[in-house]
């Protein structure tokens, strides 16, 4: 029997209260003035050179969750709720290694793509992948010159996240700081206009994300997370508090990427 990955339970008590708890900092961040302000490639290129960083801990987000929930180890042991294991490796395949033009891409090298395109400066991306590639610890890479500094203060939230939550709250944040708050996020970043053409694979990326997780990655991401805490109430409970930590840490990028934004403009 196929496994009903998209259906998952709406009216599962813990999953309403979590979303309730976090319908004001939501809100925000869906309402943020960053979205209005991106109106030349030059505002686009400052978005991307801060949103990367974004764009790269969310695939150590969701490799943490794959690390969990699957044996990725050898000898191969079964490890983990089984529809959370097929729900995981789904998305990691698509996020991982999607199907692009004659071949295979993750999403965050279609995104370093759309940076080159667009003529944002991906150099210091590319000198923090090659520090983490020397194996130099992520907060010492974050020390990076040319890295933004809230760029680098989301990153650092996240890999808190990483390093002292335990697997369902690091769950919640992958479901409700990512996958949920993406589609109605970049919907508002497609829109601008592209006369140059030299937003080709930005929006690539963009329309990728809305698409896949929207009808996909969101419930799939949803199914798992109420396997993982079932009717344990304490564990909804530390599941909002990680969630409005995380939007927390993007509406602080939003603030700092807007202000990058307007202080480019002035110097006009």
């Amino acid at each position: 029997m196929a496994l009903s990955r998209y259906h998952f339970d709406h009216d599962h008590a813990g999953l309403i209260e979590l979303k309730k708890s976090i319908t004001s900092v939501r809100s925000k961040v869906l309402a943020h003035d960053v979205y209005r302000s991106m109106v030349e490639i030059d505002d686009v290129t400052t978005f991307m050179e801060y949103h990367v960083f974004a764009v790269w801990d969310f695939m150590s987000l969701l490799k943490s969750l794959q690390l969990q929930l699957t044996c990725v180890g050898v000898p191969w042991i079964p490890q983990g709720p089984t529809a959370c294991r097929r729900l995981i490796n789904e998305i990691v395949l698509v996020e991982e290694s999607d199907e692009f033009a004659d071949g295979y891409i993750s999403h965050f090298e279609l995104y370093l793509h759309g940076m080159r395109q667009a003529g944002a400066n991906a150099k210091p991306m590319e000198a923090f992948i090659k520090r983490l590639r020397g194996e130099i610890p992520v907060p010492q890479a974050l020390q990076t010159p040319g890295i933004p500094e809230a760029a680098a203060k989301f990153v650092a939230t996240t890999w808190r996240i990483l390093d002292g939550a335990p697997v369902h709250c690091q769950a919640a944040a992958f479901a409700f700081g990512r996958e949920d708050l993406i589609p109605e996020m970049f919907e508002q970043v497609i829109r601008i206009d592209d006369h140059s053409g030299k937003l080709t694979h930005f929006k690539d990326y963009l329309a990728r994300h809305i698409e896949v997780d929207a009808d996909e990655h969101t419930p799939m991401a949803m199914r798992m997370l109420i396997d993982l805490c079932g009717d344990d109430d304490r564990k909804w409970t530390q599941c909002a508090d990680t969630v409005t930590t995380a939007m927390e840490a993007r509406l602080a990028l939003w603030d700092a990427i807007h202000n990058a934004i307007m202080a480019g403009r002035s110097h006009l």
